[in-house]
């Protein structure tokens, strides 16, 4: 059972940051492990295993929907939207690109990645004409990302390679970010990284992190950046919850140089961040499997305000 939170799916905006929560309303329970979410229309919406999508209204949670999008059971980590409909794409090869439309809730399969190492971590939408994708590569270890342009799903030709044993956790849906100008990747494994590329001209610069790394369990797991310039990412090392060296980190330079913060003095393993909107990288929100974290300064300082698990994902 996953418990969906309507406070903390809004940014808690509705509850002082500074404030312990104290107690938490369920209003959706099902046998559901749930990724990826959205909100649009005043509803959480979200996908998960057994091919399930659906919503849960925040002003009547009474009012709920859950659809199957295949009568197989695929498992989905990735959600996004444009202005008329949702995306989501199945992990595990043949990759389903599902598009499911807002007002009737139909859904037609629009491309299909029948790669064998196909197995897609993060899907976003920079604008409605503009959206990437990006899963395991392939054998040769090229960074592999599709994109929506013109309406249509198509492969991204590049010429990046990924070290050895360097790939991206299918874990919040949010190991990509953008902004006006740039749209940035973050990998982890044996090596942590940070992808930049220029939405211009499609150009990638990459620059390493002090993330901790080396390990197929570490790195980045989640980024998010309120411009061009201030951005986060959490992450640590899944298999150890509770360490919390080099697993957080600031830039102040759009990705180029980043920044450790609270190392040894934050909650462990986090596996989603979020900054809140309009805030300008002030206030930040994060969880784990162990914790859900508020920070009031840019992520210098972080103070744990629940001790509820099994958090994976959170939408602003």
């Amino acid at each position: 059972m996953k418990k969906i939170l309507p406070f903390l799916f809004s940014f808690l905006g509705i509850f002082s940051f500074s404030q312990q929560i104290e107690s938490f309303e369920t209003i959706l329970t099902d046998k559901i492990s749930i990724r990826a979410l959205e909100i649009y229309d005043n509803k959480v919406w979200y996908s998960g295993t057994d091919s399930k999508f659906g919503f849960v209204d925040l002003k009547n949670p009474k009012n709920q929907k859950l659809i199957r999008l295949s009568e197989k059971k695929l498992q989905f980590r990735t959600l996004a939207q444009d202005k008329n409909s949702f995306y989501a794409i199945n992990i595990e090869s043949p990759a389903e690109f599902f598009k499911i439309d807002k007002k009737s809730l139909t859904s037609e399969i629009v491309f299909t990645d029948t790669v064998k190492t196909a197995f897609y971590d993060a899907l976003h939408f920079v604008n409605d004409q503009l959206a990437y994708t990006f899963s395991d590569a392939d054998k040769n270890n090229q960074l592999k990302l599709a994109v929506f342009r013109n309406g249509k799903w198509s492969m991204f030709k590049n010429d990046i390679s990924l070290n050895e044993g360097e790939a991206a956790f299918a874990a919040s849906n949010t190991n990509i970010a953008s902004s006006k100008n740039y749209l940035w990747i973050a990998t982890g494994g044996k090596a942590s990284r940070i992808l930049r590329m220029n939405l211009k001209d499609q150009k990638f610069e990459i620059f390493t992190t002090p993330f901790i790394q080396g390990e197929s369990s570490q790195g980045m797991y989640s980024i998010d950046f309120s411009d061009d310039k201030f951005g986060i990412a959490v992450g640590g090392d899944y298999t150890k919850q509770d360490a919390n060296i080099n697993n957080i980190a600031t830039t102040n330079d759009g990705g180029e140089t980043w920044q450790i913060q609270a190392s040894g003095k934050n909650a462990g393993y986090t596996t989603c961040v979020k900054i809140k909107p309009n805030s300008k990288g002030k206030e930040i929100i994060s969880v784990g499997d162990q914790h859900i974290s508020y920070s009031s300064d840019f992520g210098k300082t972080w103070k744990k305000i629940s001790d509820e698990k099994g958090f994976l994902s959170a939408n602003g």
